[in-house]
């Protein structure tokens, strides 16, 4: 088979891929463990993505929750909005903003800073030395979005379900007792559980691409840039389709309450 073939190249780099989160899963158990660089990590996703969370998720919250209780008024099931509005913002709402920061923040600097030490020879540089470039470096950046993605995950819930309800008390006159009791008939904690299972995945998920394209520049500093605009559009993809097998297969599995 030729090695220009579109397909045969789609099918190697899924397999390169797939082997670089194999190795990552195994070198996060071999010792010496990169503690300072999983702290550093961990501080500089969290510093560029906890408030970009925070802000976004109020808008996501306000729309939800509006347009929800609007569909909740024209069915004449009012009670039933706030637990509706909490529900599509746990389950879904939170888990695709912690996507979208980690993968076009947290992912692109990812990728930047590893490419940008590829180019520059410092990881054939680890290799000749004997230290592993994965263990070293990848390792602790995918811990730290896995991290950081299950903290942004609680911050979005917490003040996506503030903001549904202001909006729907406040501007859609719903009462605060009918919006906390249709939460407490409706909801249960897998659906927590779901949300932050999501972002764990979707964390892992985005710093196996990001660390992959980092690795794997084309063409110099201009590859390094094309590496990080890849990593972005490829990691959205990815984690979009995750989100769509794992909603479904908890729907199929996990009873829902009321139901």
């Amino acid at each position: 088979m030729s090695t220009g073939n579109p397909v045969a190249g789609g099918l190697r780099q899924t397999g390169q891929l797939i082997a670089l989160a194999a190795t990552t899963l195994r070198d996060t158990f071999r010792r010496p463990f990169q503690v300072r660089e999983l702290i550093e990590q961990f501080w500089f996703l969290a510093s560029v993505t906890i408030l970009p969370a925070a802000l976004v998720s109020i808008p996501f919250g306000a729309v939800i929750a509006l347009q929800v209780g609007s569909l909740a008024g024209q069915l004449g099931a009012q009670s039933f909005t706030g637990g509706a509005s909490v529900l599509a913002v746990i389950q879904q709402a939170s888990p695709l903003i912690v996507a979208l920061l980690i993968a076009g923040a947290g992912g692109s600097a990812i990728c930047a800073d590893l490419g940008s030490r590829k180019i520059r020879e410092e990881l054939d540089a680890m290799a000749v030395m004997g230290v592993s470039p994965v263990q070293r470096l990848v390792v602790p950046r995918v811990l730290a979005a896995m991290a950081v993605s299950v903290l942004l995950n609680g911050l979005v819930s917490v003040v996506g379900t503030l903001g549904g309800y202001f909006f729907n008390v406040m501007l859609q006159g719903g009462t605060p007792g009918a919006y906390l009791a249709s939460f407490s008939a409706l909801a249960q904690l897998p659906d927590l559980y779901v949300g932050e299972l999501k972002a764990l995945v979707f964390g892992f998920v985005a710093g196996i691409v990001a660390a992959y394209r980092g690795l794997n520049p084309r063409g110099g500093p201009k590859g390094v840039g094309d590496a990080v605009n890849q990593t972005v559009v490829i990691t959205f993809l990815l984690l979009f389709l995750i989100n769509v097998v794992i909603t479904a297969v908890y729907l199929r599995t996990i009873p829902q309450k009321g139901a």
